[in-house]
């Protein structure tokens, strides 16, 4: 394969690879599962995809989720909104975003939001497992949680070995390369955007054990999270969610807040209001009816939570008058 000319490098490359490609309207309530979790499929012998989603306030579904696979969130234009935990993260153009993937989070609606954005999912395991040489965990340091618990951005625009690795990481997985070859190329530029979110977010090493162990502890929640996800209408104490997680209350306290970035009940009341939108949208429940079916008791709570999540009132929402953050 012929290299690239130096016009067809970094984000001005990328923006050209993309002109091709078709963005898929996305509705991500069709990879809703039957918790409300927002599944992604992902091949056992290669878990890696790339989806090039066009996000707009006229289709988009609302879908607050968790999940095990890692993630990188490129808007490729417009701004874009992304909520992670307790933090709404204005992105512009090029800005390469580290998912905390462990932390509830989605893309928020505004007046006026249609953003085009290339979305790079993948296992840990595809990077790094216990059979892997010693120092390839570096590959996934850019995911360990930094001292400050900042959000970890990186503008490619500016950042243009960063950039070309996308580029051709998008190059790659859109072409007509035989299957092998195919996943070889996608799997190094992988490694190669990876080193260079690593290097740009330099931060004092953990020593392998101490990566493994925080890899460890967090996925320690797995349970938690699905029983959260199949029965979030039902009262959760936090001994019980404890007891779930195997941990003392203490330990289950810190280790919960530093995971998902949110205290249990945030969490649950992220989880309901989700539920919520979904059953306004769906259904003909009244709204008295949709609070009590996903978990609140009080109509008057679940409309302060949910206008303060969604700048609307329950009514308004379904009404399809929203506000704009």
């Amino acid at each position: 394969m012929a290299r690239a000319g130096q016009s067809d490098r970094g984000w001005a490359g990328l923006l050209t690879a993309c002109r091709s490609l078709t963005f898929e309207p996305h509705d991500a309530g069709a990879f809703l599962n039957s918790g409300g979790r927002y599944e992604l499929p992902l091949d056992e012998e290669f878990p890696f995809a790339i989806r090039l989603l066009h996000y707009s306030s006229r289709w988009r579904v609302f879908a607050s989720t968790w999940h095990e696979r890692l993630e990188l969130f490129i808007p490729i234009d417009g701004r874009t909104l992304f909520q992670m935990g307790e933090e709404l993260i204005d992105l512009q153009a090029s800005d390469c975003l580290v998912v905390d993937n462990l932390k509830l989070h989605h893309v928020a609606d505004f007046e006026g939001f249609d953003s085009r954005a290339v979305v790079v999912s993948f296992r840990p395991e595809f990077v790094y497992s216990l059979g892997s040489l010693s120092h390839d965990y570096v590959f996934l340091l850019p995911f360990y949680p930094p001292p400050d618990r900042r959000p970890r951005v990186l503008p490619l625009r500016s950042h243009p070995e960063a950039a070309d690795a996308l580029r051709r990481l998008v190059v790659a997985w859109t072409g007509a390369e035989p299957g092998p070859l195919r996943r070889a190329e996608c799997r190094v530029a992988l490694l190669e955007l990876l080193l260079e979110l690593a290097r740009r977010f330099r931060t004092p090493e953990p020593v392998q054990w101490e990566f493994l162990r925080q890899q460890k502890r967090s996925l320690r929640l797995k349970p938690l999270f699905d029983h959260i996800g199949q029965h979030y209408a039902e009262k959760l104490t936090v001994a019980q969610a404890a007891a779930l997680a195997g941990m003392s209350e203490p330990q289950f306290m810190k280790t919960f807040k530093r995971v998902a970035g949110l205290t249990l009940v945030g969490y649950l009341n992220h989880v309901r209001l989700a539920a919520g939108v979904r059953l306004l949208r769906e259904t003909s429940l009244s709204i008295a009816e949709v609070a009590s079916a996903v978990g609140f008791t009080d109509q008057s709570y679940f409309d302060k939570r949910f206008k303060r999540a969604f700048g609307a009132t329950p009514r308004d929402f379904r009404a399809g008058r929203s506000e704009s953050p």
